[in-house]
This record gives C-alpha cells, structure tokens and sequence, in this order.
C-alpha cells in the first residue's frame, strides 16, 4: 500500500512543524497582503488575525473551516493544525491526523 504524504507533511518534513498560526501567516505573506486587507477577506478583525498568527489564539474546529473556505482550501488540514495546536498549548505533544468520513 503507497501512502501519498500531504502537501503538509512534506512542508513540516522540510521546514518543522507548523502551526495554525504558521499558516496563516505564510499564506498572508505569499500574497503579499497587510494584515488589514488579509483579515478583511477572511471576516477577522485585525487583532483576532494576529493573534492567531502569533499563535495567543487557537481558533475552534469550525471556525478553522471557515477560514479553510475562505481561502479555498481543504478543511481537513486545518482543522487538523487547529486540533493539534490546541492539544499542544495543554501540554499534549501527539500528533493528529484526522480522516474525513
């Protein structure tokens, strides 16, 4: 059985683990977009957008499937970042890959 590593696990392969706030971030600068106009299109205010980046919020399950949609990405991946992010601020260093239905 081949096992296809997500485009997630290849960047955490290379570069670390990455977090909710990690990816966001990334994806802001990629655009090259102030943090204003970024959480304008994600329905954030400015401060909720850089306090997740800064990781000092962890967002819920579903609103890191909003975040997923507004962006036009899997929800999947991160949720699965969010979940993991928040297992980790407890003091849970697992791991978590989660499977959709």
């Amino acid at each position: 059985m081949i096992i296809k590593k997500s485009v997630f696990e290849k960047l955490e392969a290379k570069y670390g683990r990455l977090t909710f706030g990690r990816f966001l971030r990334s994806w802001r600068e990629a655009d090259e977009l102030p943090q204003t106009k970024f959480a304008k299109r994600l329905g954030l205010s400015v401060q909720n957008l850089c306090d997740l980046e800064k990781g000092r919020r962890i967002p819920s399950s579903s609103r890191a499937a909003k975040i997923a949609r507004k962006l036009g990405v899997g929800e999947l991946p991160l949720i699965t970042l969010a979940v993991r992010d928040s297992l980790y601020a407890e003091g849970f260093k697992f791991d978590v890959k989660l499977i959709g239905a």
